[in-house]
């Protein structure tokens, strides 16, 4: 999970974006698109056209740093519009994040790994069972 301070700005850009581009293609966009100055500190979402694909861009004071997600199912609950641009609060990026629909207040769909009997952590293995 992703904790972020009160006071950062999240942009979203309201625009299907080509999950291809990296940190130079994605600040341009930011300057073009969004319209804000990409070197802010601020996070800049972009998403692509399928919406399961999304990326977080920022400057962090001294290099560009990328925050990738790819769904394995669903898709994220995004905004697309023509203006560009929509500014969300960092609390509504973490309910985006987790499938959460803001204008619904609903759950996507989401993947999750299949029932698996797995070990709890510092539990001892009983090898004359494992052999049976």
């Amino acid at each position: 999970m992703l904790s972020f301070p009160a006071a950062i700005k999240v942009y979203l850009c309201t625009v299907p974006c080509d999950m291809r581009r990296s940190f130079d293609g994605l600040s341009m966009m930011a300057e073009h698109v969004i319209r804000c100055n990409p070197f802010s500190g601020h996070l800049l979402v972009f998403c692509n056209r399928r919406t399961d694909r999304l990326k977080i861009l920022y400057w962090d004071h001294d290099g560009w740093a990328i925050w990738y997600k790819r769904l394995e199912a669903g898709t994220f609950q995004f905004p697309f519009t023509e203006t560009g641009r929509k500014e969300i609060a960092a609390w509504e990026l973490g309910l985006l994040l987790e499938g959460i629909d803001l204008s619904k207040g609903q759950r996507r769909k989401r993947y999750s790994l299949p029932e698996t009997t797995t070990l709890q952590e510092n539990q001892p293995i009983d090898v004359a069972q494992k052999r049976s």
